[in-house]
């Protein structure tokens, strides 16, 4: 699990050099100008990054979850908020992949696999955030169609995106009334609100999606009816190790930083590197993320085998990475004094775009809620039998 192959080395190189190329160098700028890259997408998506673990019939990349992470982490290194957004839109992407026919397979994914379009994910509304199953956007059946009415919320790529796919109530209360609809862009009734004003992720557009009677066809469902919950948890857990890969990626940037920086600067007579008190304060941080990333690959390689405890696995993946990604980030800060605060040096953005890593795809505490639940599910374990006296 933790050697790399040859293939994957290859992989990390190739997304390395793309993140450093296409994704370093304007990242600060696409911050300030809140630029969402159509064609350093449409670039990646030329290199198989749109549908990373989608089939290869449909234009995808057939890859593992294991390589996912890898290549999420190292597009990061490049810019977290147009990584996070490419999490996202493979979620899209695997989710018609899996859960579609194969003719909404062959209408939708080789597009997104290319790039060429581009996915949102519509579940969270402005009043069913951590409590999903409570969504009100309804779905209603009338004749060969369902029309939409409903608002989601911080929908990433809203506006933008050529497919949405939109978790909405087809029947009774709770989870098993929710059906997962696919609605294109340009459906009359499909509006968007206001871009969000964010702390960070300003390189991708965040807004409502709004349906006020939306008509698609019932064949844009994917899955039966009331499927929709369950389709919506499954996109999450590869969601969650992709959002940990991030954070690592962007913490480790800044760590990288922080190094150069206390190796090239002096006080007191001596370079900053030599004081033992900030090499202590290194060297933990950079435990912290091989920590962090040994539990997501085995989070991953648990995904790939659909191995019973892969659920409770991606939720501390997801809390461990997140939460040591913002903290290593925030130090590398700190280790730079005045300069971490100013933008040019791009260390105050990663510190903002890591932030929402851990309230995102279930907040950190909701993913404590499952690691629990888990916990307290797991069958008891039988007590070993009674040994009698002066018997071996």
């Amino acid at each position: 699990m933790f050697e790399l192959t040859d293939e994957q080395h290859a992989i990390v190189d190739m997304v390395r050099s793309f993140a450093a190329e296409s994704l370093a160098p304007q990242a600060v700028t696409r911050d300030e100008t809140k630029h969402f890259p159509l064609d350093v997408f449409a670039a990646a998506g030329a290199l198989g990054m749109g549908g990373i673990y989608v089939r290869e019939d449909v234009g995808g990349s057939g890859l593992s979850r294991r390589d996912a992470v890898l290549i999420f982490e190292e597009l990061a290194h490049g810019d977290p908020s147009i990584a996070a957004y490419m999490s996202i839109h493979n979620m899209v992407a695997w989710m018609i992949d899996t859960f579609g026919t194969d003719d909404q397979r062959r209408r939708w994914v080789p597009g997104l696999a290319s790039m060429e379009s581009l996915g949102s994910y519509c579940l969270t509304e402005p009043d069913a955030g951590s409590d999903a199953a409570a969504l009100r956007t309804r779905a209603d059946r009338d004749g060969d169609e369902y029309v939409l009415n409903g608002v989601k919320q911080f929908v990433s790529g809203a506006g933008a995106s050529s497919v949405y796919i939109v978790m909405a109530r087809t029947g009774d209360p709770g989870s098993g009334g929710i059906s997962a609809i696919v609605v294109p862009a340009g459906t009359p009734g499909l509006s968007f609100g206001a871009n969000e004003k964010k702390m960070g992720w300003n390189a991708q557009p965040t807004r409502q999606v709004i349906l006020d009677n939306v008509r698609v066809p019932v064949g844009n469902r994917l899955g039966a009816e009331g499927d929709g919950f369950g389709i919506a948890m499954k996109g999450l857990n590869g969601g969650r190790i992709n959002m940990g890969a991030c954070s690592l990626g962007g913490a480790q940037w800044a760590l990288n930083q922080a190094v150069r920086y206390l190796t090239e600067r002096s006080a007191f007579g001596a370079p900053l590197i030599e004081r033992q008190a900030l090499l202590f304060e290194l060297a933990d941080m950079d435990t912290e993320l091989e920590t962090a990333r040994t539990l997501l690959w085995r989070a991953a390689d648990a995904l790939d085998r659909g191995a019973p405890d892969r659920v409770r696995l991606c939720a501390m993946a997801k809390r461990v990475a997140t939460d040591a990604g913002f903290s290593v980030a925030n130090r590398a800060l700190q280790l730079h004094g005045g300069y971490g605060y100013l933008a040019d040096y791009g260390i105050e953005k990663v510190v903002r775009d890591l932030r929402v890593h851990q309230i995102l795809e279930g907040s950190n505490e909701i993913m404590r809620l499952i690691i629990g639940r888990a916990l307290t599910e797991q069958p008891a374990e039988p007590k070993p039998a009674p040994q009698q006296a002066g018997r071996s």
